[in-house]
């Protein structure tokens, strides 16, 4: 099936059978999926919809955007090869997450083939699909991340050990409200005594909300760092996917690798 997408990121497949804009030549009648993530690319990809569909192909278009729930993973399809994702949803509710009220509650997948665990909410899961998820991680060529966000307040020892045995590359927790920052103190704390240093560790961040400022934020971050986690800039948006100048350039500062490790080392990581 072609897949094209309405925005280019890291996560998006590479196969032959993906794009990126209009056709380059005439179809007849081949299946294509427009596929759309952000509610503020939507005009771009009905209007990839009507050109593709001009030039004789087969035109659907759906996506998060759109309402679509998702139901068992594939890998491949509609992510990069290598990525996993083995449940959707959440239990949770917080005020600027969407997948709530796309996904809905928690609901475990069959587990597919892949080392970066993308999960809306693992820990969430039964002690027993977290087990089989780190069973087949072992039988991956690459070492796991989890870049999806583990919960910090969920985190256990018996998690700590699994990500030890399995030589975690690197997991990705997550500060966005003021209530997640205790439990990642002690998180953070955990995960230093059993080996994983600041280059393993990173978070992201929520920054440039209703009501937050560049102060705030830079706070925060530096929170994060004095943790010994790498902290990652996540700028909030609105559903017109809005963001002002001051914010974007302020993130950059904080959402490039090279940039935020010059950080870290400073304070002594």
């Amino acid at each position: 099936m072609i897949r094209v997408f309405a925005r280019k990121t890291n996560a998006c497949p590479d196969d032959t059978k993906v794009f990126f804009g209009p056709p380059s030549k005439p179809g007849n009648g081949e299946i294509t999926h427009i596929s759309c993530t952000f509610t503020y690319d939507k005009a771009k990809a009905e209007k990839l919809a009507d050109q593709w569909n001009n030039a004789g192909y087969s035109v659907s278009c759906g996506g998060p955007a759109y309402g679509d729930i998702g139901s068992e993973f594939t890998p491949g399809l509609y992510l990069k090869q290598g990525i996993v994702i083995t449940s959707r949803g959440c239990n949770n509710n917080c005020w600027f997450c969407l997948v709530p009220k796309r996904q809905g509650k928690l609901h475990q997948l069959k587990i597919k083939d892949g080392w970066n665990v993308m999960d809306d909410n693992l820990l969430q899961c039964s002690h027993s699909h977290i087990i089989n998820v780190f069973e087949m991680l072992k039988r991956q060529k690459h070492r796991p991340r989890f870049t999806g966000g583990l919960e910090a307040a969920r985190l256990k020892n018996w998690h700590i050990n699994l990500l030890q045995t399995a030589k975690t590359e690197r997991v990705y927790f997550a500060y966005d409200t003021p209530n997640d920052y205790e439990p990642l103190i002690i998180a953070a704390k955990k995960m230093r005594e059993a080996g994983f240093k600041y280059g393993k560790m990173s978070c992201y961040v929520l920054i440039g909300y209703p009501r937050d400022t560049i102060s705030k934020a830079e706070k925060r971050l530096q929170s994060v760092v004095s943790l010994g986690v790498m902290p990652f800039g996540m700028l909030w948006k609105n559903k017109n996917g809005d963001t002002n100048k001051t914010w974007r350039q302020f993130q950059r500062h904080w959402a490039a690798p090279i940039a935020v490790g010059a950080k870290m080392k400073k304070a002594g990581w």
